[in-house]
């Protein structure tokens, strides 16, 4: 069992950087794959980032791929999803999610994923 936390979001001027933070507690984390979500408002909640239990290997979805990076810290339990260049689009609530695996693995479907956070919300204006 693991509790997620996130932190990090706020509001930001676009072009600028956030760096969202997912604490998780209980649970061996290096045994979980973890990935980023984000909905905005009308739209469907899609995957943002994904990792896996080592952190080495990685998922990001055409909309961030080489903006956004995420990365993990095991010996903190923490996922951090690093954003630079922020656009308007990326306005949105941002959850992370985790689901135990075994290897080198990560699900892209929401519903493989077992233990959510409650979300940080990103908004970015022009």
């Amino acid at each position: 069992q693991v509790q997620l936390v996130e932190s990090g979001g706020g509001l930001v001027q676009a072009g600028d950087s956030l760096r969202l933070s997912c604490a998780a507690s209980g649970g061996t984390f290096s045994s979980y794959a973890v990935a980023w979500f984000r909905q905005a408002p009308g739209k469907e909640r899609d995957v943002v980032a994904a990792v896996t239990g080592s952190g080495g290997k990685t998922f990001y979805a055409d909309s961030v791929e080489g903006r956004f990076t995420i990365s993990r810290d095991n010996a903190e339990s923490t996922v951090y999803l690093q954003m630079n260049s922020l656009t308007p689009e990326d306005t949105a609530w941002y959850y992370c999610a985790a689901v135990p695996v075994h290897g080198e693995i990560f699900p892209l479907n929401q519903r493989s994923y077992d233990y959510w956070g409650q979300g940080t919300q990103v908004t970015v204006f022009s």
